[in-house]
Parts: C-alpha cells; sequence; structure tokens
C-alpha cells in the first residue's frame, strides 16, 4: 500500500542525508522532493507547503552522523505531512450520529462522487458499520439514471437487512432522498443513506441537480467518495463537489490497489475537509478509519 510515494521518498531521504542540513543544500533537497510529490499525485501547493513545513522544521538542526541525519530527516517529512493530513474539525461520524440519536432525529448522509468511484458500495460497507453497532439505517435509491444501480443497492441492502426506499429510473432523485428521510422520521430510524448518480464535475445540468438534491432533502452530512487512483482528478472532483455543494469530508476507495497516496494529502489539504475513511477492500468490514499518523508511516517509514 503506498509502495510507489514510499520508495521515492526513501530515495530522497537517502539522497537528502548524504550531506549536512544547511539552509543551502536544504533548498536543493526540498526542490528534489517536491518533485518527488508531485510525480506522485501531490498537488503543487500541497508539495510545497510540505518541502516548506519540512524545511522549518529541519533548519539549524546539526549532526555528524548520517544515521542521525536520515532518522532526523524522516522525523520532520513525518510531521509535516501529519500536519497537512489533520484536519482543524475533524468528523467523527459515529459521534454525530449519537448526537442526532439523543435528540430523537435520524442523521442524513448524502454520497456524492464522480462515475465509477465505488459510492454504491461505499455506501453499502457505511450501512454495514452503523448496522453492526446498533443504529437503525435506511438506504435512498437516488441514482436513477445508471442501468441497474437500483438493483444492485438492493442486493446490498437485502444482504445487510435494511430499507431501501426507492422509485423508477428517471424519477426524481430529490424526492426520493426526501422520501426517505421522512420515512426514518415517522418510523424513529437512525441513519439515512441517500446514494446518488455518479457525476462529472464538468456536468453543470448534473451538479445544479446534485443541488436540489441538497436543497430539497437537506442531508446533514455530505461526503465526496474519490478513487484513490485518480491522483489529481480526485482532487478536481473534490474541488468542484466542495464548491457546488460544501462537503463535510471524503471518502477514498480502492486503496488496496496501491495508488501513490496523493489523493489523501491533496484533497484534505486543499478542501480543508478531512478524510473519513479508506476502503481497502470489496467486503464490508473493509472500511478503514482514516488516521493521518497511520499514513504518515505508511508512506514515510521509520530508520
Amino acid at each position: 500500500m503506498f509502495g510507489k510515494l514510499r520508495g521515492a521518498l526513501d530515495t530522497a531521504v537517502t539522497k537528502a542525508t548524504t550531506k549536512e542540513l544547511s539552509e543551502k543544500n536544504l533548498s536543493n533537497v526540498m526542490w528534489d522532493l517536491q518533485l518527488v510529490l508531485i510525480q506522485n499525485d501531490v498537488a503543487v501547493e500541497v508539495a510545497e507547503y510540505i518541502c516548506s513545513l519540512t524545511k522549518e522544521k529541519l533548519l539549524g538542526t546539526r549532526t555528524g552522523r548520517l544515521e542521525n541525519v536520515s532518522k532526523l530527516f524522516r522525523a520532520a517529512l513525518y510531521e509535516s505531512i501529519v500536519e497537512v493530513l489533520t484536519p482543524e474539525h475533524p468528523l467523527d461520524l459515529f459521534k454525530v450520529a449519537e448526537e442526532y440519536k439523543a435528540q430523537g432525529k435520524p442523521m442524513s448522509i448524502l454520497f456524492v462522487g464522480v462515475n465509477g468511484t465505488g459510492k454504491t458500495t461505499t455506501l453499502a460497507k457505511l450501512a454495514h458499520r452503523f448496522k453492526s453497532n446498533g443504529y437503525s439505517v435506511v438506504v435512498a435509491a437516488g441514482d436513477t439514471f445508471r442501468a441497474g444501480s437500483i438493483e444492485q443497492l438492493e442486493k446490498h441492502a437485502e444482504r445487510i437487512g435494511v430499507r431501501v426506499i426507492k422509485q423508477d429510473y428517471g424519477s426524481d432523485a430529490a424526492a426520493i432522498a426526501y422520501d426517505a428521510v421522512q420515512h426514518a422520521r415517522a418510523r424513529h430510524l437512525d441513519i439515512v443513506l441517500i446514494d446518488t448518480a455518479g457525476r462529472m464535475q464538468t456536468n453543470k445540468n448534473l451538479l445544479e441537480e446534485m443541488k436540489k438534491i441538497v436543497r430539497v432533502a437537506e442531508p446533514d452530512i455530505k461526503i465526496f467518495v474519490g478513487d484513490a487512483l485518480a491522483g489529481n482528478d480526485a482532487l478536481s472532483q473534490a474541488q468542484t463537489f466542495n464548491e457546488s455543494i460544501g462537503i463535510d469530508g471524503a471518502i477514498l476507495t480502492k486503496v488496496d490497489a496501491d495508488p501513490s497516496g496523493g489523493a489523501a494529502l491533496s484533497v484534505a489539504f486543499v478542501t480543508g475537509k478531512p478524510v473519513i475513511y479508506i476502503g481497502v477492500g470489496q467486503d464490508y468490514p473493509d472500511l478503514q478509519s482514516f488516521d493521518p499518523e497511520w499514513f504518515a508511516k505508511k508512506i514515510v517509514g521509520s530508520e
């Protein structure tokens, strides 16, 4: 997992730590490090910021032992990556769900993203997690565009043991989402998960339809689902959805396919919203809480 970026950073660290950590040497080293990050799908502004933080942490450091230089460099880079990934406002879905439950209200979550990122499967994984933790769940089949999408969601719901609110293909997705929320309120259910059609970030009509869903259903949380393998495309998508509806967090899928790791760094930094979970497989339990320290250790490693 993240092997490509880890290998590239290992090379950069080895090259950097053959010299004294002077300001002049660090400037050249940071340029090399920035290129490594950019080549591994880290957005330019994110790469620049990580390098700036790392340089600040290293300036003034003096050591004559190469082993110590390597350790100091990795520690500074690790701390910089953790800082970039640690959100100002963390989002714990279960903590929020508990707060809504205490008020006797359902918590509704809208899933958005482009085609093929795994929104429906991710929704099912989260439904399974909520159900396994004692929450009652209903799902809304808001993707009335893609052939087979409703049946796919129904199969997931049957396996998990939750109800689906649906209409025919071509129906108003906003109305379906609204019906699901009202159903949860009437039946005193805890969680509403709303599926949506995949929307390319360049399609203004589909983005307007998504805004309508938000206006009508008023979801409590809006989650962007992005493909970790998409690299900078995932960042562009997240930015567009955030500008359109204001996302609250992100879930990155296909992390088990060994992406470079740049998408996680870029999405979190540029949108200012946390990566909440990552998909690490096809089974329902394969939704892992995202931990900035875990991520940083994976790509920076240790001595």
